[in-house]
């Protein structure tokens, strides 16, 4: 069986529809997945999925292991966020606005600001798969940047000077961004959530080059001075983030989207008061070389 494999948009996205995951799955099939998501940018909607947590939690390991697998600390999500997973099943975090009988049923502006998953990590996450269970009407589309596509349009001289520096991620980088209305434990301060990682690194499959650095969560460029870091950091977000190396994926109910966290980074709109629900799984990556 060959999938129907449909591009979203010319430079990231494609969508399969007529697949349904709970089913049995060949290799060959889960093989054309992993080859679809290396041909389209790193991002993939499948249509039309009907998933329990169990069965979005086992067809997420075929990926690889998952934050929340085990109890040691490279296996768990961050202690700032352990309330927000879902009970029963600590491989799901859950993002939502609802509120049922006065409790806060996920993380409600999770991700609003350009990032790659759980980078601050020796082994940051390499996939994660965000199940729409319930969209608002209109809005909280996301967006997704192509950073190979993004890497290879700079200059030579560029490039290769991009391949001496190394950044420091650290999850604190949020208490500024993304969670800046939430109080971090001091368990994440601690030092735990903050690792080095080449400014540029290589796809382990594709091998291609491309940008490791993102707003919410790096800090600095180690070779660099502050100030040098800082100029050089917001010049590579802005060339990132231009239109042409993005796409935006209007969500449908019952969506299983599927992205690349080591060749993307991604922005979740928060512009809609209907109430929104998703589960996320988010599978343990390769230190980045």
């Amino acid at each position: 069986m060959k999938l129907r494999i449909n591009r979203l948009s010319p430079v990231l996205g494609a969508e399969i529809t007529g697949l349904e995951v709970t089913e049995p799955m060949s290799r060959d099939i889960f093989t054309q997945i992993r080859h679809g998501l290396r041909q389209h940018g790193g991002v993939l909607v499948l249509r039309d999925q009907h998933l329990s947590p169990a069965q979005h939690i086992q067809f997420s390991r075929r990926f690889g292991e998952l934050f929340g697998d085990q109890e040691h600390l490279k296996y768990q999500f961050q202690d700032t966020v352990k309330k927000y997973l879902l009970p029963g099943h600590p491989q799901i975090f859950r993002v939502s606005n609802k509120i049922v009988g006065g409790e806060q049923q996920g993380r409600s502006r999770a991700g609003n600001y350009w990032h790659s998953d759980v980078s601050f990590r020796k082994h940051p996450a390499s996939f994660s798969l965000l199940y729409a269970i319930e969209i608002p009407e209109i809005g909280g589309d996301t967006l997704f940047c192509n950073m190979n596509a993004a890497f290879e349009a700079l200059s030579n001289s560029l490039q290769d000077f991009l391949f001496s520096l190394s950044a420091r991620h650290d999850f604190a980088v949020n208490t500024t961004v993304g969670f800046s209305h939430e109080t971090i434990s001091e368990k994440d301060l601690s030092g735990q959530n903050t690792t080095v990682h080449p400014v540029v690194r290589t796809h382990p499959k594709s091998g291609r080059k491309s940008l490791f650095v993102n707003p919410g969560n790096t800090s600095n460029i180690i070779e660099l001075s502050p100030k040098e870091s800082r100029h050089l950091l917001d010049f590579l977000y802005n060339h990132c983030t231009q239109p042409e190396f993005v796409f935006r994926h209007r969500w449908e109910t019952n969506d299983l989207l599927i992205w690349d966290n080591r060749c993307t980074m991604h922005y979740a709109i928060v512009d809609y008061t209907d109430d929104r629900y998703m589960h996320r799984t988010t599978v343990i990556g390769e230190e980045p070389v």
